[in-house]
This record gives C-alpha cells, sequence and structure tokens, in this order.
C-alpha cells in the first residue's frame, strides 16, 4: 500500500510543505543566483528517472557553463556553488521535481543519463523506484565511497523500500545537515565519472 500510494501521498505533502517553509531562504537563493550567474539562477539537466524515463531536474546553479571555461568540473564551481553544495541548499528547487511526480524525496540519486549504458541487469533495478533527493547510499558514505558500493546500497534500498526505511533516512540525512557536520555531508569532493560496471566491461 506504502508503495503504491502512501509514498506519493507523502512526497506531495512533505514537498509542499518543503517549498512553503523554504520559500524566504528560495526566493534569496534565486535573485543572489540571479545576479552572480549572469541571469541563470537554476540548472536544468535531463536524467533517467522511473523506469529509465527521462526527466528534466532543476538545482540551484552552482558551476559556471562548461562553453564558458574548458576545465575540470571541480575547478568550475563557483564561491558560491561551493557553500550551496555543502550545505546542500543547491537541491531545494527538487522539491519541484517531487511535487510533479518525477522524483521522491527518498531514492537512489538521478545520475547522467549516459550512465545508463554502463549498467549491468542488476543495477539497472536501481530505476525500479522514483530518484530521491536524498537516499541510503546519501547517509552511507555519499561520494566517499565506490560506484560499485553505491549502487549496492541503492538495491538494498529497492528491495526494501518501506515507510520506516524512508522515514529512518530522511531523519538522518536531517542529522547529518543540521548536528553532524561531518565530511560525508559537507565535502567539496566530487565523485568521478561512472565509466561502466565491472560485469559490463568485462
Amino acid at each position: 500500500m506504502y508503495k503504491s500510494f502512501g509514498k506519493r501521498f507523502f512526497d506531495i505533502i512533505s514537498a509542499a510543505a518543503g517549498l512553503i517553509i523554504l520559500s524566504p531562504l528560495f526566493l534569496f537563493l534565486k535573485l543572489l543566483l540571479f545576479f552572480l550567474n549572469k541571469g541563470k539562477p537554476f540548472f536544468f539537466q535531463p536524467r533517467p528517472g522511473l523506469f529509465c524515463k527521462i526527466f528534466v531536474i532543476v538545482k540551484f546553479k552552482t558551476m559556471t557553463d562548461s562553453n564558458e571555461n574548458p576545465i575540470s568540473d571541480n575547478d568550475r564551481i563557483t564561491p558560491i556553488g561551493k557553500f550551496l553544495r555543502r550545505t546542500s541548499l543547491d537541491e531545494i528547487p527538487q522539491l519541484w521535481n517531487v511535487l510533479k511526480g518525477d522524483m521522491s524525496l527518498v531514492g537512489p540519486r538521478p545520475l547522467l543519463t549516459e550512465y545508463l549504458t554502463g549498467y549491468d541487469q542488476n543495477q539497472l533495478r536501481r530505476h525500479n523506484v522514483k530518484p530521491g533527493i536524498t537516499g541510503w547510499a546519501q547517509i552511507n558514505g555519499r561520494n566517499e565511497i565506490s560506484w560499485e558500493e553505491k549502487f549496492s546500497l541503492d538495491l538494498y534500498y529497492v528491495d526494501n523500500l518501506s515507510f520506516n526505511l524512508d522515514l529512518k533516512i530522511l531523519l538522518i540525512t536531517l542529522k547529518k545537515l543540521f548536528l553532524q557536520r561531518n565530511r560525508t555531508f559537507y565535502s567539496d569532493k566530487m565523485m568521478e565519472k561512472f565509466t561502466g560496471s565491472k560485469s559490463v566491461m568485462n
């Protein structure tokens, strides 16, 4: 029952409440980034969602455009972008994706579309649920663990999805964000690009 109806209901109520509560901060960051990013406060990118259906994710813009500076992603992160990433404030606009039904509050992170061809059949099961703003892999290592470990944690979530697990993930996420300023959630480290599953490459 939770998987088919309860999760969506919980997402709608929580995302709507989140947007209302965070609206002053949202508007402030939007205006700030509008001026700092030459009129472009948001970042849009196609990502694969439920059953690999492509949707457009929206986040606050934290990097310069790649065509402006042909440099590495790490070097493209702006000073304000580093702060937004450290505090996860860049992800506030994704609440709109949750309201639209593209994403859930909790689920595997929506990765790049180019990664789809690199998954093995088991790893593709991470798309059997909607992607989330936070997830089991995010609270158990985030960018500090390998891709194989990430996918293993994603599949654990897919196989054990429940209200209790979602609530646990949300509470731990809030705890890490506001109480435990550890390197997992407050690191400038960017994950290296996924180049394909070992089983696919072999």
